[in-house]
């Protein structure tokens, strides 16, 4: 797969006077976790592997956060958040059929993740969880900035390989 480069396309966008949106490598598709670069000088990734709504809720305000202090440049700052095992729960459509399907999600989740995607917020949901857990992939939700890696926690590794700082709330 041919590597994004995020600065060339935000800066046509800007030149062309578009607003600056993300677009991920491949929507609603799979990435090899190799092709995720650094390509700001602050990144960042967010490792979420629970379920807990509240700590979920403080990782989105702390990347808001993060985003603030860099004044929300997309040229200035990458973040990422990679989900696996019960963080994949925040990404999905519809908790039906699934072992949270009893569990009744914060509706403004969707929201807040889909503000921050508009700073370049890129999420990366691990297809192994999705596979043990037998939750169809048909179930993530569908957006640009949502792609599948191989394996979560791989990635987390291999982003931190790649220069990438690592975050983890709670």
């Amino acid at each position: 797969m041919p590597h994004f480069d995020r600065r060339a396309f935000l800066g046509t966008m800007a030149l062309a006077g578009a607003a600056a949106v993300p677009v991920a490598a491949q929507a609603a598709g799979a990435i090899d976790a190799k092709n995720i670069v650094k390509e700001a000088d602050n990144a960042c990734l967010y490792h979420c592997d629970y379920g807990d709504q509240n700590r979920f809720a403080q990782t989105l305000n702390n990347i808001s956060n993060h985003y603030a202090a860099y004044g929300a440049d997309p040229f200035a700052i990458q973040l990422a958040l990679v989900a696996h095992a019960g963080g994949v729960k925040f990404f999905l459509d519809s908790l039906s059929g699934t072992q949270w399907e009893k569990e009744t999600l914060d509706p403004t989740f969707t929201e807040k993740v889909d503000a921050l995607s508009k700073n370049g917020l890129k999420i990366y949901l691990c297809a192994l969880t999705f596979e043990r857990n037998k939750i169809d992939k048909e179930k993530a939700r569908k957006e640009p900035y949502i792609v599948f890696v191989p394996s979560g926690v791989a990635t987390v590794g291999m982003m931190q390989n790649n220069g990438f700082a690592y975050l983890k709330v709670g």
